[in-house]
């Protein structure tokens, strides 16, 4: 086994179209591959409260079309909600965000992501308009050779 040698903190900007779901998975793979990541573990971090992250199935896209109506019907616009200023659908944002992740732990070998063959990771956006969201990529372990 290879001491830890290797280390890189990257920001990566997404561009989300509204609602839905934003595949990063090859971006964050360019980015692994640029930075010689070996084997090792990849935090991915997003950095807000009204669009979380997400591994899921990238091979049927009905997958994502029940899980926004599933999250819809969990955190409806119309609810009794006290926090109204940014609009009808920003406080179901923050609860979807509070029900999903904003930091994942992927294992990296060989400096690829290991993931299985029908994942994938996401950008979930809670926010019906686009938004520039921010991403932060931590990886710590080896060098590839």
């Amino acid at each position: 086994m290879q001491p830890i040698d290797h280390q890189f903190l990257h920001r990566l900007s997404v561009s989300t179209r509204g609602q839905g779901f934003t595949d990063v998975s090859s971006r964050i793979a360019d980015i692994l591959r640029e930075q010689s990541a070996g084997d090792g573990l990849l935090t991915v971090f997003i950095r807000h409260t009204s669009a979380s992250l997400t591994i899921q199935e990238n091979a049927d896209p009905d997958v994502r079309t029940d899980l926004l109506g599933a999250f819809d019907r969990l955190a409806p616009e119309n609810g009794c909600y006290v926090h109204t200023i940014e609009g009808p659908d920003d406080m179901p944002a923050h609860i979807k965000t509070a029900l999903t992740d904003t930091s994942l732990s992927v294992p990296v070998s060989d400096g690829r992501m290991v993931l299985g063959t029908w994942q994938g990771i996401y950008v979930f956006e809670h926010r019906r308009q686009p938004h520039r969201r921010e991403i932060v990529l931590h990886f710590l372990g080896t060098t590839r050779s």
